[in-house]
């Protein structure tokens, strides 16, 4: 392309050509587009230079999320398996958790923390992750599991399940805030680890749309609580149809709200255990402190 080619262009050509299909804009025509006589091309060159800058900053905020892999690759690490959990505060539903080892040059546009990420924005990046991930996994803790062994338990139950799930063993294992002692794999646990791993992030989304999934079928087997939109989330509605409707099969009697409805006493149990300590050969730690710049 031309200079001169970019006069003989309607706006609409090339709004179409540089914003729609993205084709980059050679160097030689910039300045053709940027002193345009026309107010809409001037306009098209703005946008090219803010998306050119929207790229920029996506690829400097991958890189920064790709911090602790990173460190793993400089080792000779390959196979580095991300781990999350999703649903450990509602009062209804199961824990789920998501295990994902990622190619090494997968940068998924917009991954991020599930809970920052609109649903939208989710099923978009889990079927990305999924379909590109060299392999994935989903482990659930149902409810009479967490009401049998407490909720913090239950999560490290479906985060090892989603582990032992995964078809190629991990050479590491990045998790969200603590470790697995019952996986004999070197692990860190990174505090918000879910926001600073794109690894965990990709778990994170994969856990968050399963459970999302789940507790939208729930929806349709237990009508009337409005599982489909607070995902069993202790909100306002939900209590309200507590109050209504009564305890059902998915809630978790192991919580005082829910005892609380069933007039039974609450029970101080053991919810979240202090992390473990440390591995004596140090591979295996419950938290990590970031690398340095």
């Amino acid at each position: 392309m031309r200079p001169s080619d970019i006069a003989g262009m309607s706006i609409a050509e090339l709004r179409e050509r540089f914003l729609g299909k993205g084709r980059p804009l050679p160097a030689e025509c910039e300045e053709a587009l940027r002193y345009d006589a026309r107010a809409g091309a001037r306009a098209v060159y703005e946008a090219v230079l803010r998306r050119r800058f929207e790229n920029r900053a996506e690829g400097q905020r991958l890189r920064h999320l790709l911090r602790y892999e990173s460190a793993l690759w400089e080792k000779g690490v390959s196979r580095i398996a991300g781990v999350d959990e999703a649903g450990m505060a509602p009062l209804a539903g199961p824990v789920v958790a998501a295990a994902v080892i990622l190619p090494r040059q997968f940068r998924p546009r917009g991954i991020d923390d599930s809970k920052q990420v609109d649903a939208a924005m989710r099923t978009r990046l889990c079927a990305e992750i999924k379909a590109e991930a060299l392999c994935w996994a989903v482990g659930i803790a149902a409810v009479e599991e967490i009401d049998t062994i407490n909720i913090y338990r239950a999560g490290l139950l479906a985060m090892r399940r989603a582990v032992e799930g995964l078809s190629l063993r991990p050479e590491h294992i990045l998790i969200d805030a603590r470790r697995l002692p019952e996986v004999a794999i070197p692990q860190d646990g990174i505090i918000h680890g879910d926001a600073l791993s794109l690894t965990i992030a990709a778990a994170s989304i994969i856990a968050k749309t399963t459970r999302d999934a789940l507790m939208c079928e729930h929806d349709a087997r237990h009508p009337g609580y409005g599982f489909a939109r607070h995902k069993g989330y202790p909100t306002s509605e939900h209590f309200a149809a507590i109050e209504r409707l009564g305890v059902c099969e998915l809630h978790r009697r192991s919580f005082a709200p829910i005892r609380q409805a069933l007039g039974l006493d609450p029970v101080q149990g053991e919810l979240f255990a202090p992390e473990p300590a440390a591995e004596p050969d140090g591979e295996s730690r419950s938290r990590r402190e970031m690398p340095k710049e």
